[in-house]
């Protein structure tokens, strides 16, 4: 299937410039495109992938990615989507994030080869540029009323945006010239808040190189829940692509908790699945879905290309043991990655029997429920069923000196937290 018919078959594609000359330029020529982020954090979460995953595909296809983090841009920051000026960041912070997101974007594309992904920074063509040679060379060709008939600045003009924030585009619209002129970079990608920086870009193009080569530009759409809420989001913050801020079990959980609803969707604009592995994903959707394969296949999807295979195993190792309860086939470290969000209570001092100290720590909401509880088999020390209402927790339940985990019930896990 060509290209641009699977990212149809996807979904994935929003706004084109020229569709017409985009599907004659890719069946004619393998093409350099590029597709950039702003480091206004030291880590991606996964609302930027989109973006980037198509790239990929482009990669795939036979076409040379760019992928650009923009050093320039990102210390002033995209007035896109925003209603107040963002706080500056330092130079040394945008540095550091620079080095951060770079290094999640190599794993994601082949750099070697003919068509291998180039890494590039804008502030390796913008930071020394002074501001008359910004106002004459660039500044000139693009006029303040093309520039106010833009979404991100007109929806900015009542409550306020600074000089720094409205010149923004020009900047990105020089990135696009400068690859063009200099990398042969005839597209760019990007998300749909991206449109009227693209087509700035375009336009910077149009009047610097009039008789050059026609660029183009392709926008993707903006990746929604079907329930309405928003994406990439759960109650303890962003998912994140870094493994400190969002554990890889913490990531894989994410996806196989994905709504039957939107599982299908994801498969197809995430992964690289083929359309026959995906039918067959959907059809079990439809008629097993208890067995939730296709949600699996997300989510083991996800976490090998974010964060490797070893990752993806811990992963599924620590699912499978605390649904099961097996809690001593884990790690101290991958039981810490698998209840980092759980009620945890920390115990100072001589420990009480365990009826005392589970109603201490708020797992039963009194000693008779305790005792109940206790006595019936519904609580377990360490994935050990406890009926010993007298029992004290000794040196031996204390997994690698650190915690004792209790489960109450099927599904209610808590940690205790030595001092």
């Amino acid at each position: 299937m060509e290209l641009l018919d699977d990212l149809k078959w996807r979904g994935i594609v929003y706004q084109q410039t020229d569709e017409e000359g985009i599907e004659e330029l890719l069946k004619k020529e393998k093409i350099t495109l590029y597709c950039g982020v702003d480091p206004t954090a030291d880590s991606m979460h996964i609302g930027h992938l989109l973006p980037f995953l198509t790239l990929r595909r482009f990669q795939m296809h036979g076409h040379k990615p760019i992928v650009l983090v923009g050093g320039a841009t990102g210390t002033i920051g995209d007035p896109s989507g925003k209603k107040e000026e963002r706080t500056l960041l330092t130079m040394e912070q945008v540095q550091k994030n620079v080095d951060g997101l770079r290094a999640q974007l190599e794993k994601i594309f082949t750099v070697e080869g003919d068509n291998g992904a180039t890494m590039v920074n804008n502030y390796d063509w913008t930071g020394s540029m002074d501001v008359v040679t910004f106002l004459r060379d660039f500044g000139k060709n693009i006029g303040v009323n093309y520039m106010l008939a833009k979404d991100t600045v007109s929806s900015r003009l009542e409550s306020g945006i600074s000089f720094t924030e409205f010149a923004y585009t020009i900047l990105q619209a020089m990135d696009f010239y400068y690859l063009h002129k200099n990398h042969k970079c005839r597209m760019q990608i990007g998300g749909s808040d991206q449109w009227g920086n693209i087509t700035t870009g375009l336009e910077m193009i149009r009047k610097m190189n009039p008789e050059g080569e026609q660029a183009y530009g392709m926008t993707i759409p903006l990746v929604t829940k079907s329930d309405g809420t928003k994406f990439g989001k759960t109650e303890s913050g962003a998912v994140w692509l870094d493994p400190e801020k969002t554990s890889p079990y913490e990531f894989y959980q994410f996806w196989i908790n994905t709504a039957d609803a939107d599982v299908v969707r994801y498969l197809k604009i995430f992964t690289f699945l083929n359309h026959d592995e995906i039918e067959t994903l959907e059809a079990s959707l439809a008629a097993e879905p208890h067995l939730r394969k296709a949600q699996k296949a997300l989510a083991e999807e996800m976490t090998r290309l974010v964060h490797g295979e070893h990752s993806l195993k811990q992963a599924e190792s620590i699912t499978k043991a605390l649904f099961s309860g097996d809690i001593k086939s884990l790690s101290a470290d991958e039981i810490e990655q698998g209840l980092k969000d759980v009620p945890t209570y920390v115990q100072e001092g001589e420990i009480p029997n365990i009826v005392d100290l589970i109603v201490a720590a708020g797992i039963s909401p009194s000693k008779r429920q305790a005792r109940e509880d206790v006595q019936n088999g519904a609580v377990s020390i360490n994935g050990e069923k406890m009926t010993d209402t007298a029992y004290v927790l000794s040196e031996e339940d204390k997994m690698d000196g650190r915690f004792t985990v209790i489960r109450r019930g099927k599904k209610k896990y808590y940690l205790i937290q030595y001092k």
